[in-house]
């Protein structure tokens, strides 16, 4: 199903040609039929001789209303410039087909109405011939004209079998399973309540579908479906659409709204544009100018960052940075419009080349300039790998939907890249440096350039850890990936490929450089010597955790522990490591004989104090390997 405008000067009976070629007139409105002058966006239908189903969008020809015509022609696949044979090309008739032009509508044909009214053919002669003049330079250029006069019907086969031409040489609309629809018109029907309708792009959209109101994220459901007038089950990429939606009021929507599914779509504030000035643009554009961006159905106010030089001249392009009042959906390849705010004018436009930069950019950067370019007009394998390299760390269909490529070129594009090593794959569970030739959902693309500069910002986070705690065993893991700022499942995968290289050493929840150990000043082993001289004399009894502190410092302490050579059993009782296993063992021997044990038995088989045995026992409770019951206690797990 495919979509077409209807371009021209408002006396040049669009319309009438509307209504000759599908039986409905598109003027909605009372004052347009009382004025014959289209003033809002009209809507109408036919079928091709060839069966093929084509809406039809009537734009407003009025200069007062040219910005009514942006909102609603963005979504056509072929344009019908309709110019009155006894008029000949008029200015506006120019600035729709500079705006034809800077659209890049893909195909179309020029109408020459009201034949009927002229009767020197060498007249209409001379008017083919100023329009194919107008014509130079233009992506209509070439394209057929063809005589009509809409009030007597004659020629109006003519038109069906040029659209029906035009349409088969038009390119098939992208379907990246991402439904959008850019709202150009809400309505409440009585019974049904809020109707939105427009030109559905890129997906489909189905009955039930969970759907959200961008930018202002209202939420709703879909509740019907309508295409000329017909239900549908499912709206299909190109088609003009109408659609009910539930649990959305008509007070949380308006036209320039884009409805969609869920997640699929993030609003933006900055846009990195492309840009064309038209050649007989009154003015120059400066830095920091404000304008009037036209965006699919969407008005909105965009200053302009200029990109690289300090002015653009009619007829030069470059690049823009557009910051937006508010927020707008874009995808990379969009088509727009620039006006002057005041007064109106048509001064040029381009397409999008990334919907979400960064930042703001610094202006003559040279890096900056050719990221630029590639973005515009590199291969689909230049376009993946941008699209990885911003990402950082994206599933497939996240880097698709962002180049915005077709389903081949990205699957194209995705094996060249895996198979040079530019693209890394890191899925669950994976640590080897496999290309994989069949990759999960939840698998994750890597740019090399963004892992190299991930293993160094992580090795040199622990490395900086090790030198500002020497005397501990490793760093958190928890610690470090809070440092990294790192997605949470990437930073898993990732630490395990790092563990699995030997680049980092694991140890419990601890992370460290296989070359760091913990090492003591001969001053702090000579402490250290002389506490355990201590747990040698009195094994059983041995130092506080306060005297331990006082004696060798509270770090070296630290680490002693964390080493295991110090076992702390509570706040202030701790055992040498065999100590403990001695103490552990007999416990678990003295259980097994008598089967069970009170403290007071433990405090006299070991020759200590209650405070050590009693200690040691709640520490053993809490480790799972005895239980108590009342006073005396049983091992967990006799099998122990």
């Amino acid at each position: 199903m495919r979509v077409i405008g209807t371009a021209g000067h408002v006396d040049h009976g669009k319309s009438t040609l509307v209504e000759a070629l599908t039986g409905i007139h598109p003027d909605r409105l009372k004052e347009e039929r009382e004025r014959e002058m289209t003033i809002d966006l009209g809507f109408a239908w036919l079928t091709l001789p060839n069966g093929e189903e084509v809406g039809i969008v009537d734009v407003p020809g009025h200069r007062d209303f040219i910005e009514n015509m942006l909102s609603g022609i963005g979504g056509i696949d072929a344009a019908l410039l309709v110019i009155a044979a006894d008029e000949g090309i008029m200015p506006q008739t120019r600035e729709h087909l500079a705006i034809l032009d800077l659209l890049q509508v893909q195909s179309g044909f020029i109408v020459l109405n009201k034949i009927d009214l002229v009767d020197d053919g060498d007249w209409l002669d001379l008017v083919e011939e100023d329009i194919r003049q107008a014509l130079i330079g233009t992506i209509l250029e070439s394209a057929p004209i063809v005589r009509v006069s809409a009030r007597k019907r004659d020629g109006i086969q003519e038109v069906l079998q040029a659209l029906s031409a035009c349409l088969q040489e038009s390119p098939a609309r992208l379907d990246l399973g991402r439904p959008r629809l850019p709202i150009d018109r809400v309505f409440t029907i009585q019974g049904f309540g809020t109707v939105v309708t427009g030109t559905l792009i890129d997906g489909q959209l189905k009955h039930g579908d969970e759907v959200v109101i961008l930018p202002r994220g209202s939420k709703g459901r879909v509740r019907g479906l309508q295409t000329h007038r017909q239900k549908e089950a499912v709206a299909v990429p190109g088609s003009r659409t109408a659609v009910n939606i539930s649990g959305v009021n008509l007070d949380d929507v308006m036209r320039g709204d884009v409805l969609a599914h869920p997640n699929d779509y993030k609003p933006t504030g900055r846009l990195d544009v492309q840009f064309k000035l038209l050649s007989d643009a009154s003015k120059s554009i400066k830095h920091n100018m404000s304008f009037k961006l036209f965006l699919g159905a969407t008005e909105v106010v965009a200053r302009a960052r200029l990109m690289g030089v300090e002015e653009l001249k009619p007829g030069e392009e470059g690049w823009l940075q557009l910051e937006t009042t508010d927020k707008v959906v874009a995808v990379r390849n969009d088509r727009y419009i620039l006006r002057r705010l005041s007064p109106g004018e048509t001064l040029g436009g381009g397409y999008v080349i990334d919907p979400h930069p960064k930042g703001r950019h610094k202006r003559f950067v040279p890096e900056t300039l050719q990221r630029f370019q590639t973005l515009a007009k590199g291969t689909p394998t230049e376009i993946f790998l941008q699209a990885v390299n911003h990402l950082g760390v994206a599933q497939y269909r996240e880097v698709v939907a962002r180049a915005s490529l077709d389903e081949l070129s990205a699957q194209q594009a995705f094996d060249t890249l895996v198979e040079s090593g530019q693209v890394l794959i890191f899925q669950a569970g994976e640590v080897s440096d496999d290309n994989f030739t069949t990759i999960s959902k939840e698998a994750l693309l890597v740019g090399k350039v963004f892992w190299d500069q991930f293993q160094i910002k992580l090795l040199d986070a622990i490395g900086e850890y090790h030198q500002a705690n020497p005397l501990k065993r490793g760093m958190p893991k928890e610690e470090l990936k809070s440092r990294l700022r790192s997605l949470p499942r990437f930073y898993n995968i990732a630490l395990d490929k790092l563990v699995f290289h030997d680049l980092v050493k694991e140890d419990g929840p601890l992370v460290a450089l296989p070359s760091h150990h913990i090492k003591f000043s001969e001053q702090q082993q000579r402490q250290i010597d002389g506490l355990f001289t201590q747990f040698k004399t009195n094994e059983f009894s041995p130092p506080s955790v306060k005297e331990c502190q006082n004696q060798v410092g509270e770090q070296v302490y630290a680490a002693l522990v964390d080493m295991s050579l110090l076992i702390q059993v509570s706040a202030d009782v701790v055992f040498s490591q065999a100590g403990y296993e001695n103490m552990v063992e007999g416990i678990k021997s003295l259980i097994r004989t008598n089967g069970e044990i009170t403290a007071a038995q433990v405090r006299d088989y070991f020759h200590t104090s209650r405070k050590y045995a009693l200690a040691l026992l709640e520490h053993l409770d809490s480790i799972g390997l005895t239980i108590r019951e009342g006073d005396t206690r049983h091992l967990r797990n006799p099998a122990n």
